[in-house]
């Protein structure tokens, strides 16, 4: 299966458009888990996931030949455009009621390995009554300190907390050894945490 991806994928570098199309509909399961978990319990009241994922897919079809995929992870790539799409949506249902919005949303905090994306174990790691960032503003942080990290790491993260890929499924797919991507992962985790600590 990760042949076969991989395939796509450098289809669709190459500028074949129908091999983007084919490569969303494999990608659509966890794309679709990935917005469900970002959504949050209010905005889920008013926009179905799929409704989200079909914007992100026409934005995906519009933009991808703008994208250097040999410096961009294409998950990443989607992840991000989604991420876009839900801020919109959220902008959008309740722009100004933002902080009683803000009240309404669910944390999502899945701390387990195997839960939520990066940015909700993070966040959920490091929320405390006494702060003062709202959970936008530490998303913006931490998505700046993610930025701020190697394609490599970033990939890596995005793997192992958006897709729930295993530490030895990700070294195949990146070309290491199982032991050097469980410390990439941890090194990657302490850096990000670092950062958003300054």
């Amino acid at each position: 299966m990760l042949e076969e991806e991989d395939k796509l994928i450098e289809r669709f570098r190459g500028g074949d458009r129908e091999a983007l199309g084919e490569w969303l509909s494999v990608r659509r399961p966890t794309l679709l888990a990935y917005i469900e978990r970002r959504l949050g319990a209010a905005l889920r009241r008013k926009i179905e996931p799929d409704d989200l994922l079909q914007e992100v897919h026409s934005d995906a079809i519009r933009s991808y030949a703008e994208i250097d995929f040999t410096k961009r992870d294409a998950f990443g790539w989607l992840c991000q455009i989604a991420e876009r799409r839900i801020v919109d949506a959220h902008r959008r249902f309740f722009g100004s009621q933002k902080r009683s919005a803000g009240r309404e949303l669910a944390l999502d905090a899945g701390a387990d390995s195997q839960g939520g994306g990066i940015v909700d174990l993070l966040i959920a790691s490091m929320t405390t009554a006494s702060q003062a960032f709202s959970r936008d503003q530490k998303q913006i942080r931490l998505l700046a300190a993610l930025e701020s990290l190697p394609e490599e790491s970033r990939t890596a993260l995005r793997m192992r907390y958006l897709e729930g890929l295993p530490s030895k499924d990700i070294a195949q797919r990146l070309g290491k050894s199982d032991g050097s991507i469980r410390v990439m992962l941890t090194r990657s985790l302490a850096k990000l945490q670092e950062l958003l600590e300054e």
